[in-house]
């Protein structure tokens, strides 16, 4: 259940008052994990995998009225924007949200600098680089990094400098931001602790062309002298799209990372650790081989695949780390050289059952009784249809298949059925959309991949959130000895 697409007044889910009641849904229905999308600040699309900083908190997902419980906002400032509609409106947050977050940081200052104080000092690694970031961006009005004056894009000390003086203000507002991201986050994360119950958060593969991460950090990216991409990531043509996926980020430079010992990497892994408990690592193979595509190709189809840091990669997270929780996804094709990275690693990798019931897949490795205990299984993910909408848009001799292999019939619900198969797998976890425990369909699913427009926004009601669903999934996960560990 993404934290945006959690009950709102305000357009958008929030770290407030639902999400620690769904925690609570949670709690009574036994649950052990609430898998979220990545909280990094959106951009043009929308998208959490692209997000402005890989470090950075969304600055929609700050709850009102947590804000106004703290004396940084009046109700009458904010009560006028309710926004009930259909689906999240991020124009509607663009235009909105910033202005409230001005009076909130503003009051902020006055109240509590030494606090704050505290937080810029911790942070400064990476917070410094993006306050700057997004100041000189706004100045700019929006534009991305690429198209900003020469001297800026590629961080001329001296213009720095200026800058930093220049928009001195902009600079503390939004560190102001993040400081009352990170405190109700915390605490959120704090709750839902208590509760033992554990958050799992993506981390994407790459980072946003368009990020303070890139214009920071330019040195652990394959980028010409100007800043610009060689090449760019994608994915070759594949089930989700004929002509591949390409998603246009810049692509590491391995070989200067491994000089570093991936000193970056460690660093963000390190980061999204204190936001999550469990990491979900995006794209799993492309640490093996990853595909390049021409900055200027309108799409995937021609690309070249090109050697990743591999194992090494891993070794050098565990050496600094220590034995996080970690899962990998490792979806699509996979080659005998990713499948033996994925067991020298050891980390638990991901099967979806909505890919696993063609009829002519003689091999049918997502099935469950070819599950293994080091895994975890998925009815769907966040790219896929919801249950109900794929049983009426999938082939019916894969419907038919699943129903067989599950023995769902006429008595059971669809989604019900395939929650209990979920559950009924050996993998050590089992994930369930939320969508699919109360059985909606397309008009909730998450994101199509390779699309642009009505993604990313989807949002619940609060009559959705029934007590006989709780009832229903705490007596399943009894069932399946799958009770979370108090």
């Amino acid at each position: 259940m993404p934290i945006s697409s959690l009950p709102s007044e305000y357009g958008i889910g929030s770290l407030g008052k639902e999400a620690y009641k769904f925690v609570d849904y949670l709690d009574k229905a036994d649950q052990t994990y609430w898998q979220i999308l990545p909280l990094g600040p959106t951009s043009f699309g929308d998208s959490p995998y692209s997000s402005l900083s890989a470090f950075a908190g969304n600055p929609y997902l700050i709850d009102l009225d947590l804000l106004n419980k703290d004396g940084l906002l009046k109700k009458s400032e904010y009560k006028g924007l309710m926004h009930n509609t259909k689906n999240i409106d991020y124009g509607f947050l663009y235009e909105t949200r910033f202005p409230l977050l001005k009076i909130a940081t503003h009051r902020l200052l006055k109240k509590d600098r030494n606090s704050f104080n505290a937080f810029i000092k911790k942070e400064k690694d990476w917070l410094d680089d993006y306050a700057l970031y997004m100041a000189i961006k706004n100045e700019l009005n929006g534009k991305e990094v690429e198209k900003w004056p020469k001297k800026l894009r590629l961080r001329d000390k001296e213009a720095l400098k200026i800058k930093r003086e220049e928009l001195k203000e902009d600079i503390i507002f939004y560190q102001a931001i993040q400081y009352l991201f990170f405190k109700q986050w915390e605490e959120l994360k704090e709750y839902a602790n208590s509760k033992a119950i554990k958050i799992i958060g993506d981390i994407p593969i790459y980072i946003a062309r368009d990020s303070a991460d890139i214009w920071a950090n330019a040195s652990e990216f394959q980028l010409d002298k100007n800043g610009r991409p060689r090449k760019v990531a994608g994915v070759p043509p594949d089930y989700f799209a004929k002509d591949g996926q390409l998603w246009g980020n810049p692509v590491y430079d391995w070989k200067h990372l491994k000089k570093n010992h991936y000193a970056w990497w460690i660093k963000r892994i390190q980061q999204q650790f204190r936001f999550y408990d469990v990491i979900r690592l995006d794209h799993f193979r492309g640490f093996e081989a990853y595909y390049t595509v021409n900055p200027k190709a309108d799409t995937a189809r021609i690309g070249k695949w090109e050697k990743g840091p591999g194992i090494d990669f891993f070794k050098e997270i565990k050496k600094k780390l220590g034995n996080k929780e970690m899962i990998v996804e490792n979806l699509g094709f996979l080659t005998e050289k990713v499948n033996k990275m994925l067991e020298e690693c050891g980390y638990p990798g991901m099967v979806v059952l909505e890919f696993a019931f063609d009829p002519n897949d003689k091999e049918g490795n997502y099935l469950p009784h070819s599950h293994i205990k080091n895994s975890v299984v998925y009815l769907g993910t966040h790219d896929n249809e919801p249950i109900i909408a794929w049983k009426k848009l999938a082939p019916k001799a894969h419907i038919e298949k699943a129903k067989q292999y599950f023995n769902i019939t006429k008595d059971e619900p669809f989604n019900w059925g395939m929650i209990r198969g979920a559950f009924s797998s050996c993998a050590d976890v089992a994930i369930i959309q939320f969508q699919d425990i109360i059985g909606l369909g397309s008009e909730a699913r998450i994101n199509t991949p390779a699309t642009l427009g009505n993604n990313w926004s989807w949002i619940s009601k609060k009559e959705m959130f029934k007590k006989e669903d709780i009832k229903k999934l705490a007596s399943l996960t009894k069932l399946y000895h799958r009770e979370k560990e108090n």
